[in-house]
Order: structure tokens, then sequence, then C-alpha cells
């Protein structure tokens, strides 16, 4: 059985494995041994409640409970842009009319902008690729959702992911090429990794402040607005699924498309709901996210279950999984978005 867990210290190597097979693109997780066994420490405060709302890193990992492997990695950061601000470019369309000629221009740009500091961030999602089958890709993505729904005063009112944007077979970003190399004069890799690092303080001092219009950068860069990356595609469609939407904000460097969403607009705060559990056979099942509702220890598994039973009825191993026992509460909400239960 899978389960997703708050990542502990001694999940080090599997993170720092999983970080260097992800490749270029990724910012909140780069494959940095120091920076990522400083942020599992970061993490195991979080969750123990011991750092502020701007500091909070609150990373899980996916575990097969068979082998002890650890096969995938997600995050929450409890708010951007605190103690630095927090750049996207805001797309936006103006009309040109001229009277006496009769044309009529729309016109698009980009804009600097910090309007999601103080937001929640979704980030550091990568699954192993021989697990992306079943429900793995699943539960990864949506059961850290659940961790909010279970502590929403941990957060702010907004939510949101930075997809990867589009880039060639070879790896490169149109949009950086013709957005980011003519005013940073670096690669896209490099401006990558400095910010991957926490060094954010570059983008202030080179980053053009007046607005960019979008057909002087060429139709490769232009194509790449909003683009998701391939391999992202499919945790874009997962949050979609769950509240978040594209509002016309992007990302700096590689163009990738910004989703947000109100905190608790998510379906896991909507729609989730807790139950006592019970050890049994349920009837009516269907595959359910199923979380303990402990900070420090929490869990989540994908079980089936009745979710609109008054008593959460799961089998033992379930229970085992999730580390309590018969009358312990839960936090439920099914997998997929249809038959949604009311919340308590």
């Amino acid at each position: 059985m899978l389960v997703l867990r708050t990542a502990q210290e001694a999940d080090l190597d599997a993170v720092f494995g999983m970080a260097r097979r992800i490749g270029p693109g990724m910012t909140t997780l780069k494959a940095d041994r120091g920076a990522l066994r400083d942020r599992l420490a970061l993490a195991a405060s979080s969750f123990a409640g011991e750092v502020a709302q701007e500091d909070a890193d609150y990373l899980f990992v996916l575990e097969d409970l068979e082998t002890g492997q650890v096969c995938g990695v997600s995050a929450i950061k409890g708010a951007v842009g605190v103690h630095e601000p927090f750049y996207n470019y805001r797309i936006a369309t103006t009309v040109h009319a001229s009277p006496t000629t009769g044309r009529v221009n729309r016109v698009q740009s980009l804009h600097l902008s910090h309007d999601l500091s103080g937001a929640a961030e979704l980030c550091s999602l990568y699954l192993d690729p021989a697990w992306r089958k079943g429900a793995a890709g699943r539960l990864l993505s949506k059961g850290r959702l659940l961790f909010m729904a279970q502590f929403p005063q941990l957060f702010g009112r907004k939510v949101f992911a930075e997809m990867r944007g589009f880039q060639d077979g070879e790896g490169n970003s149109p949009f950086w090429e013709a957005v980011g190399r003519p005013f940073f004069d670096m690669d896209f890799h490099e401006a990558d990794d400095l910010c991957g690092k926490g060094d954010r303080l570059f983008i202030e001092h080179l980053v053009p402040r007046l607005p960019l219009y979008t057909h002087l950068l060429g139709e490769d860069a232009c194509a790449a607005i909003g683009q998701t990356h391939a391999d992202t595609a499919p945790a874009r469609r997962l949050l979609e699924q769950e509240g978040l939407h594209f509002d016309g904000y992007i990302d700096i460097f590689d163009g990738g498309p910004v989703l947000q969403a109100n905190l608790h607009d998510l379906r896991a705060l909507r729609a989730s709901r807790l139950a006592p559990a019970r050890a049994g056979t349920p009837q009516g099942a269907m595959p359910t996210l199923v979380a303990s509702t402990g900070r420090h220890a929490f869990r989540v598994v994908v079980a089936d279950t009745d979710p609109d039973c008054p008593v959460v009825v799961l089998p033992q191993v379930a229970l085992d999984a999730l580390g309590v026992g018969a009358g312990a509460p839960l936090r439920i909400m099914p997998l997929s978005s249809g038959g949604l239960p009311q919340r308590q």
C-alpha cells in the first residue's frame, strides 16, 4: 500500500535521488544535498508548529509500505514573498482604436507583478516514472490538499502553483531566450539554479519594470506563453480538478502558467469531511482519499470505502498505514470529483 506522509530527515537520500532525476525547470526541488538536508529539517519544524507561516515548508513523501521505497515528493509552502517580493508576469490586453482609419488592434503585454506575495504555494511535485500508474499521482498531488483542509489556519486566503513552462526537444525555453536572456545575461539553467538556492534578489535588480509587448518577442516566445511543459501536463490536470485555474499570471523565466484559487474554493475544503474510523469491510465502496488528522504525523492513503457513511469503514491494513485505531477521526474525500459528500 502507498501512503503519503510527512517527510523525515531520514528521507534525504531518497529525496536527493528524485531531485537528480527531475531535470531543469523545477526551481523548488534542486539536487543540492545540503539544501535538501536543511529543507527536511525545516519541514520537521514546520509540522511541529515551530516556525512562522511565511517560513513554513510542509514537505511530504510517497512511500510504498511493502518495500519501504520512497517514490514521490510534494510540498506546500506556507506563504511566499513575505521576506522578499515574489515575481510573476501578469498578462494584459489593451485595445487601440483609430477612428480615422477604422483600425482596431488588440495588443497583449506582460506586466511585472508580485500580486501573489503572501499566498501559499503548492510545489515540488515529482513522482518516479515507475510509479506513474493507478492512483499514485492523485494521492501525491491531492493528498496534501487534505492537510490544508485539516489545518486551514496555517495558510492565507490564496493558494497557487507554478507549472513548468514549455521547453523544446533540446531543453531550451523559447520564452527565456526572448525575455530572460537579454536582461539577465545568463543561461536559463543558471537563473533557475539561483532561484532554487533562494537567491531572488538578482531578479529585482535586473528584470525590466516597463510592460513587455508580446508581439515584439517573436513567434516561438509568444507561442510558449502560458504553455505547460509536457512532463507537467498531468500535474496541471490534477490541480485543475481540485479547483485551481489559470488567471493570466505566468512564470517570469519560462512563461509557464500559474494556477491559483482561493483556499476555501479548493475541493478539499469544500467537500472533505470528518468521520470516525472502524475496521471492517465497507459496503458500496469507492476509491477515497483518507487522511489522519494529526499535524506532526499526517498520513493519507487511497482506500475503498463509502464516503457517505457516517463511519469510515476501512480494512485493518489501511488503518495500520494511517497509524490510527478504531474510533480515531479521519478526513475523507472521494478520489475523483464526482459524488461529493457534505463537509462537516
